[in-house]
């Protein structure tokens, strides 16, 4: 029987920085219940009439200082990634975006046209850790045009304590981390406080206490905040890290009730602590992007060196990075899948 084949899936980007563009894909990404998990005509109200009218100009103009001749970083990045891991594995691997192109369909699909005689398909969310806003939407979005197709597959568990993930960041970080840096900071994207709760199978664990992401409990299987918390830890324990020299925090919040501390909050306080040497490292995602290149590597860094800091360094995600393309194709192969 030969090897399943494998569909890489990410979040996406809008096919241009023109502003009907961006204005497209954020009704496409805004308008998902598991994003924004509002009732339907609040949601609605919220997008169409608030949100789309000042938004994607703003985030056009954000796009075009990360985008590149061959467009879209995490489009570019994640179709090397592909190609990489399909020449490692030497077995089918398609790619598609949960919002744009290429779409779930239109991956599928292509997935299909080169990989006959594959009579499963793993599925991998490119999520180390486990999110209601990135993870639960691709694995229904992906469960249902899979089982419409009537094709087996399986939908492979979140990485953020795989021994090869953490093996190809610690290897990304000591690349590009200086020698006199003071202090390295993990930076997540953010989640609503509520999303944690919505997912947490017994329905009282996640939040109950400050403590409560050290205390045993099945909630840890889908807690964003937990499994954050565990890279973290394993990645300060591996790089030496004291607890004085790290520290992690989550970016990109929207309103209230969010994911604390706030990185851009953290990026002003740590010159005010004697912190003037800074890298900044993003573990959620696993091609950089948007939040990463535009958020962290220009604002962040405009934030921390006006507030005082004189030196900042970002580290780059993993990318096509031929450790991370092994540790890929060895977590595909013995994972445990989720479905």
């Amino acid at each position: 029987m030969s090897e399943p084949a494998i569909l890489l899936v990410n979040l996406g980007s809008p096919k241009s920085t023109a502003t009907a563009d961006v204005r497209r894909y954020l009704d496409e990404f805004l308008m998902d219940p598991y994003v924004l998990d509002v009732p339907k005509p609040l949601r609605t109200l919220l997008v169409k009439a608030v949100i789309l009218p000042t938004r994607p100009a703003k985030s056009a103009e954000a796009y075009s200082k990360i985008w590149t001749d061959q467009g879209s970083p995490l489009v570019v990045i994640s179709e090397r990634t592909r190609a990489a891991l399909e020449a490692h594995m030497n077995v089918p691997v398609g790619l598609a975006m949960r919002y744009g192109e290429p779409s779930i369909s239109t991956g599928i699909d292509a997935l299909l046209q080169r990989g006959a005689g594959h009579n499963e398909i793993v599925v991998v969310p490119m999520y180390p850790q486990y999110a209601m806003a990135s993870t639960t939407t691709v694995e229904d979005a992906v469960a249902s045009a899979l089982q419409a197709r009537g094709l087996r597959y399986r939908i492979t568990r979140p990485f953020f304590d795989d021994p090869g993930y953490l093996d190809a960041m610690e290897a990304q970080i000591r690349r590009d981390y200086p020698a006199d840096a003071q202090y390295l900071l993990f930076s997540y994207h953010g989640i609503p406080k509520r999303h944690l709760r919505k997912v947490d199978p017994t329905r009282s664990h996640c939040l109950s206490s400050p403590d409560c992401c050290s205390i045993e409990s099945r909630a840890h299987a889908t807690c964003y905040r937990h499994q954050s918390i565990v890279t973290t830890q394993q990645l300060a324990r591996r790089l030496g890290l004291g607890i004085d020299a790290h520290g992690f925090s989550f970016q990109s919040r929207l309103g209230g009730g969010w994911l604390q501390p706030f990185t851009d909050v953290v990026l002003a306080e740590l010159p005010k602590r004697g912190i003037k040497r800074l890298a900044v490292v993003c573990p959620s995602f696993v091609a950089d992007c948007l939040e990463t290149l535009e958020e962290i590597s220009i604002r962040g860094r405009e934030t921390f060196l006006e507030a005082g800091g004189s030196d900042f360094t970002y580290v780059r995600c993993l990318n096509d990075d031929p450790l991370w393309i092994e540790a890929l194709a060895a977590f595909v192969r013995g994972t445990v899948p989720v479905r």
